[in-house]
């Protein structure tokens, strides 16, 4: 697909780097994570920072020329769509067998390559977190692939998906079930904004759009 621009920034940008909005049959906008619902639709950069500042900025009846609903929560609908969407694909991804749950099946399964990325409940203690950590650094070492973790659900969330109790680490495996859990834990790590530093560039960019 041809790059689109965002409503925002005013700059162009891939699809997948930007998040499609449609008008609804009630006047509301409506967020097009999967960029296939009918109509016009406008683009902005996918994270938080810049959907909230297109909502509070009236960005989006700009972008149509006409008067529209944005639902007071935007910004936070758009994360639950985005979170439903990672949980649901990493429940495939169960079912495909191609999660490792456990601390001990985590770090083995970094160790050997296996994985493709690490995931955390925001429960996870120092401790657990820091033999995986070790774990992944030591691939690196050894001149393996980096393999990225994330902390964005809860032990229950990550329960209720994956089929299990209990769920404090867990690894996505290589292969196409793993992939398309991974591309979705991405898309929502960088609507909330990654890591703490890159949540403060998201925020400043963001910032400098006086418009």
């Amino acid at each position: 697909m041809n790059e689109r621009t965002c409503i925002v920034t005013r700059k162009a940008a891939a699809p997948e780097d930007l998040i499609r909005f449609v008008v609804g049959p009630d006047s509301a906008i409506v967020p097009d994570l999967k960029r296939n619902l009918p109509g016009r639709g406008c683009w902005v950069l996918a994270d938080r920072a810049h959907v909230d500042r297109a909502a509070s900025k009236n960005h989006f009846e700009r972008a149509f020329k006409t008067k529209v609903g944005v639902p007071a929560d935007l910004g936070a609908l758009v994360d639950r769509l985005l979170a439903k969407s990672a949980l649901g694909a990493l429940g495939l991804a169960r079912k495909a067998g191609a999660i490792a749950l456990g601390a001990a099946k985590v770090e083995s399964t970094v160790r050997s390559g296996k994985a493709a990325a690490v995931l955390h409940a925001d429960e996870a203690s120092e401790d657990g977190i820091r033999k995986i950590t070790q774990a992944r650094r030591a691939v690196v070492h050894a001149e393996g692939p980096e393999i990225p973790a994330y902390k964005l659900f809860s032990e229950t969330e990550l329960g209720l998906a994956l089929g299990g109790t209990n769920v404090i680490h867990a690894a996505v495996l290589a292969g196409d079930p793993g992939k398309a859990a991974l591309k979705r834990m991405v898309a929502l790590d960088r609507y909330r904004g990654g890591s703490p530093e890159n949540r403060l560039t998201v925020a400043a960019t963001a910032a400098e759009d006086t418009e």
